[in-house]
């Protein structure tokens, strides 16, 4: 399995960054080709460390990297890479991941 997790620091206006992530971004994610599951944190994100700073993680599941790749190389992928630039225009706003898990 391969996952992308997208980790979004706390926006300047939250009510704003939910309405467009729920009703714009979320409805493009759903279109990507191969994704297996697409799951959303509900509530505050907390670090044992004390970070308060993340306001949103969304994780994305496909069968392995190559369905990945595809995905967003597709056109729903490209239209979900444009909507982030306009959900979290400044790169210090969010932090991704790209990985393939194994169970230990």
């Amino acid at each position: 399995m391969a996952r992308m997790v997208v980790i979004y620091k706390r926006p300047e206006d939250p009510a704003a960054f939910e309405r467009h992530y729920h009703e714009v971004h979320v409805p493009l994610a759903k279109q990507l080709p191969g994704m297996r599951k697409y799951e959303v944190s509900r509530g505050p994100v907390t670090s044992p460390s004390g970070h308060d700073d993340v306001h949103l993680v969304g994780i994305l599941h496909f069968d392995d990297m190559d369905a990945l790749r595809r995905a967003f190389a597709s056109e729903p992928g490209r239209a979900c890479a444009a909507d982030r630039a306009i959900l979290a225009p400044d790169p210090s706003l969010y932090q991704m991941y790209l990985y393939e898990d194994r169970e230990l």
